[in-house]
């Protein structure tokens, strides 16, 4: 019986252990970051793909729970060595509570796309669907990102006036403020999340896996 129950346990920690690597790269690449104004540009995208891609969905919406649960308590996990509810309550609040429905979401569209062939033998094909279908799974993070930026950037509001100058500088100076709004939040951060950040994370997610497979563990 107790023979019988090792592979078990292995799955069990080797489960434990990914969510717990998903939420540490998450707490490190909040750190690899730049200012965008006042929102901060960050790889986090590039963790939320990863978790989806290498654990099953509740696992993946799990390690990004870990994470949020680290900076609720304090910890100085996100952009610029920050923690505390008033980092998850701000007006960057809504892209970290995104990341937890993002990471469900990757799972499941990347599961249902290799119909239980495997991540480690994804081909370039393979990889391409990959990446359009992060766009798809991120879509939950700029959506609640811009809700609750939009809370706080009311017109009159430093926000509201910091966006105004994104719009304006792209052409879009006379736009509907929702539109200025979403340009400023979410437009300015798509073409490097998706062209960096998500190959990034699809390309080293193979790689991960192909490394598990050669210990006996296949995810995907």
């Amino acid at each position: 019986m107790g023979t019988a129950s090792v592979p078990a346990v292995r799955a069990r920690y080797t489960r434990m252990g990914l969510v717990a690597l998903a939420a540490a790269l998450m707490c490190a690449f909040a750190q690899v970051s730049f200012k965008v104004g006042p929102v901060p540009y960050t790889m986090q995208n590039a963790g939320v793909v990863l978790a989806g891609l290498l654990l099953d969905p509740a696992d993946a919406a799990t390690s990004m729970l870990v994470y949020l649960l680290l900076i609720a308590l304090g910890a100085p996990v996100a952009a610029g060595l920050r923690g505390g509810l008033a980092v998850l309550l701000g007006y960057t609040g809504g892209y970290l509570l995104g990341f937890v429905p993002s990471a469900f979401l990757m799972s499941v569209l990347s599961r249902l796309y290799l119909r239980g062939r495997g991540l480690d033998s994804a081909n370039r094909r393979d990889l391409l669907v990959l990446l359009a279908l992060s766009a798809v799974a991120v879509t939950p993070t700029y959506l609640l990102g811009f809700l609750v930026f939009s809370l706080y950037a009311v017109p009159g509001s430093k926000l509201y006036a910091w966006a105004s100058g994104v719009a304006g500088w792209l052409g879009l100076g006379g736009a509907p403020g929702w539109l200025v709004l979403f340009v400023a939040s979410v437009a300015v951060f798509v073409p490097q999340d998706l062209l960096m950040d998500h190959v990034v994370a699809v390309l080293a997610a193979r790689e991960v896996a192909r490394l598990l497979k050669a210990r006996g563990i296949r995810v995907g």
